[in-house]
């Protein structure tokens, strides 16, 4: 198992972001590197997740978001999967050799997905899905996708935030003539983490490729957030590598002699750490609030540094080429990302109402 990433695939990476940041598709070729470098077995704890994909996130956001949903997925496998599950698919996500993605999202669903559109029907000894799924990060490069779909009707358990009961989930394979991916979406930030749409048309699959009890993916989902693990690292990382280059700028440009600039990048600096520490802390507590407190406040102050940066970088960081620009669309975008920040607020407080 490895969990650090060597600096000749940072340097990769970190390569790979530059390109995909101008051609909007995957890099198929950083990817593979990414898979053959032992870090997919990193885990299971949220606690070496998290150092992972911040460590990653430093070179490539994107490749840090993949990362970061297959660990997920994996797990989910883990922890929900019966045994023939767990023999077939966990040697595999392990190792490198398959790619798993999250089908969660789909428009018009809202961020708690209370009611999806995204159905199940039993058929035979199976299930045949039918709908679509927006916002799949890994959509057309993953090759087990956990799709999130609605086996019956809907219901409020009077517990669940996220979710509700009569949902499902589901391992389809990315194989499946059923299920097809769509990159046509055009992203700000994240631009090589192959996100898109997934259309779910006469899917098939069987009954053995259900995770987890039927219709009660909610309590599937409210388990997530106990392992620690938390989108907060990517931001961390997107924070440092904003600092790295500011460091590196200024001292190109000779303004290090500064206690003005040199008092700012110690500021940041402070702000970096705390961000890095509160993401530390979630993959210790396996506290759910902590983990969601973690991933608020980490994408706060990651989109603050980024901005930081730019001013600090002057006309320099006004060309489109410069990496901040993509580092502060890659800082907005984990925000965006589930559970979004306003519905990780709205997961926070509702502990206090129980």
């Amino acid at each position: 198992m490895t969990e650090t990433p060597s600096a000749s695939l940072l340097d990769e990476l970190r390569a790979s972001a530059a390109h995909t940041a101008r051609s909007g598709a995957p890099d198929l070729e950083a990817l593979r590197l990414l898979r053959k470098s032992g870090l997919f077995a990193a885990g299971p704890s949220g606690a070496s997740v998290n150092r992972v994909v911040e460590e990653v996130a430093t070179a490539n956001p994107s490749l840090a978001i993949v990362l970061f949903q297959h660990y997920a997925v994996t797990a989910r496998v883990a922890e929900w999967g019966t045994e023939e599950q767990k023999s077939r698919l966990l040697p595999a996500l392990t190792s490198g050799e398959m790619l798993a993605a999250s089908a969660w999202s789909e428009p018009g669903a809202g961020a708690a997905k209370k009611v999806l559109s995204t159905t199940a029907v039993r058929q035979g000894g199976g299930w045949v899905l039918d709908g679509g799924k927006s916002f799949t990060t890994g959509a057309g490069i993953a090759d087990q996708y956990l799709v999130l779909v609605q086996t019956s009707r809907p219901h409020d358990d009077g517990q669940s935030v996220y979710g509700s009961a009569g949902q499902s989930f589901f391992l389809v394979s990315g194989g499946n003539p059923g299920l097809v991916p769509d990159l046509g979406l055009d992203l700000v930030g994240m631009r090589g983490s192959a996100t898109g749409f997934v259309t779910l048309k006469d899917c098939v699959v069987a009954d053995s490729d259900r995770l987890g009890p039927l219709d009660e993916a909610p309590k599937i989902i409210a388990g997530v957030r106990r392992t620690g693990a938390t989108l907060g690292a990517v931001s961390a990382g997107i924070a440092r590598a904003a600092l790295e280059l500011a460091e590196q700028h200024l001292a190109r440009a000779g303004k290090l002699a500064s206690q003005a600039v040199r008092h700012q990048l110690v500021d940041l600096g402070v702000q970096v750490e705390a961000a890095r520490a509160v993401v530390a802390r979630a993959g210790e507590l396996k506290s759910g609030t902590t983990t969601l407190r973690s991933k608020l406040f980490a994408t706060v102050v990651a989109e603050h540094v980024c901005v930081e940066v730019a001013r600090m970088l002057s006309s320099t960081g006004y060309v489109v080429a410069n990496r901040i620009n993509q580092l502060i669309a890659d800082s907005r975008a984990v925000a965006l990302m589930g559970p979004a920040n306003e519905l990780c607020r709205e997961l926070v407080a509702a502990s206090w109402q129980q």
